[in-house]
């Protein structure tokens, strides 16, 4: 696994802080934001993309590349796997990106206008185009076997695991990098959102604006970053003697088909999506024992998300453990999923649950378990991570913990 977060990149440090609290919203600094609603968001302050790209390939591309590059190479160090010529054609990519390359775009129409065509880098449409992060990475590290990119707005990484993950069942690889990397705190994003109304006011108090299932929860928080999960197939992984965190069980979709950015109050779309994971599980929805909620502290995401909950799990619903880790790291739209996913498998291996922070003051509304401020430290074999985008796109994955 690797990550890029708000909340640190290596695994440990970021899972401390993320159980801890402890994350990098804050007011922004990139551009002048002193005229928007919001001017805050979730910042990766600890990235050195020397480390990653030279500076000549640094220029070439939107820093969403780079964020992505830079996950699935900490995830393939992570994973121990050795690639090479041998085996290049049997491993691919499937890396998305909910909006893709937003500043380099916004930076080359400025030259353009200041300077014309002349201006504007050759690079400019290989540099921001969502599916560069799959071809750079691909690229990269000599990877033949399949390269697609899934642009699924907030649901992108999680659909992106899922797909990776048929891929291999379906014989077309043995080994996928899934994921997804955003940079989207431009003044042209930043703008957008802010006219849809959709992110936090909170200004005052970045880190208690992300808020998720309380009363006064008022948006989201936008935030930068990226993840990638080294997804291989049982055997070939065996064989190698790789270490395994999880297994991945399920994987569900569905479309609410009802409102371009907000869910149906019964959350039916929701429902479909983690009853299907479910069913691809083969499990009882009462053996999951953790689900890391979408919860982007949205009035009516948080609300429709708990009637899905409650009717996909019935009677288990009351002692399923739930936690929306967005509370700490703000919502990092199409990398949301993957890191989301990253944390579930890690309450599995630290057989704890990481918390919903800023939850002083319960919505009624949103009436289960959601580990309020403090973690806890639980029995945990089966998780569940929930991803629910704009145009009613959804995705559930169900990893367990491989015995």
């Amino acid at each position: 696994m690797g990550l890029v977060s708000p909340v640190g990149g290596a695994l440990d440090r970021a899972w401390e802080n993320v159980c801890a609290g402890d994350g990098q919203i804050e007011p922004i600094t990139d551009f002048d934001a002193s005229t928007y609603p919001t001017r805050i968001a979730g910042t990766v302050r600890d990235f050195n993309v020397d480390d990653y790209l030279s500076t000549k390939d640094q220029r070439k591309n939107d820093p969403f590349i780079h964020y992505g590059i830079a996950a699935s190479v900490d995830a393939l160090r992570d994973s121990g796997l050795e690639i090479n010529e041998d085996n290049g054609h049997t491993i691919g990519v499937a890396m998305g990106s909910g909006i893709g390359g937003i500043k380099f775009i916004e930076d080359s129409y400025e030259k353009l206008l200041a300077g014309g065509v002349r201006k504007v880098s050759p690079f400019f449409i290989p540099g921001s185009i969502i599916n560069m992060t799959s071809g750079q990475v691909s690229i990269l590290q000599h990877l033949t076997g399949p390269n697609i990119s899934i642009v699924t707005a907030c649901a992108t990484s999680t659909h992106c695991i899922g797909i990776a993950g048929r891929t291999i069942a379906y014989g077309d690889a043995e080994v996928m990098l899934a994921g997804g990397s955003e940079y989207a705190t431009t003044p042209v994003a930043m703008a957008g959102f802010c006219a849809a109304r959709a992110m936090t006011t909170r200004n005052d108090d970045p880190r208690a604006a992300s808020r998720p299932f309380d009363v006064d929860r008022d948006g989201f928080v936008l935030s930068n970053g990226a993840g990638c999960v080294v997804l291989e197939e049982l055997e070939h992984a065996k064989k190698r003697g790789a270490r395994i965190y999880a297994e991945l069980i399920g994987f569900g979709m569905s479309g609410d088909s009802y409102h371009i950015t907000s869910p149906p109050a019964d959350g039916e779309g929701a429902r479909k999506c983690m009853t299907a994971a479910i069913r691809d599980a083969g499990i009882d929805p009462s053996e999951v024992d953790y689900l890391n909620a979408h919860g982007t502290s949205t009035p009516a995401g948080d609300a429709g998300e708990t009637v899905a909950i409650r009717r996909t799990f019935g009677a288990a619903a009351d002692t399923l453990m739930v936690s929306s880790t967005k509370s700490t790291t703000g919502h990092m739209l199409g990398a949301a999923g993957v890191a989301e996913a990253i944390f579930a498998i890690q309450a599995i291996q630290h057989q704890a649950i990481p918390p919903t922070i800023n939850l002083d003051n319960q919505d009624p509304a949103c009436d289960l378990d959601y580990t309020p401020n403090t973690a806890r430290d639980a029995a945990v074999k089966t998780v569940m991570s929930n991803s629910f985008g704009f145009g009613g796109t959804n995705g559930s994955l169900v990893f367990r913990a491989y015995t």
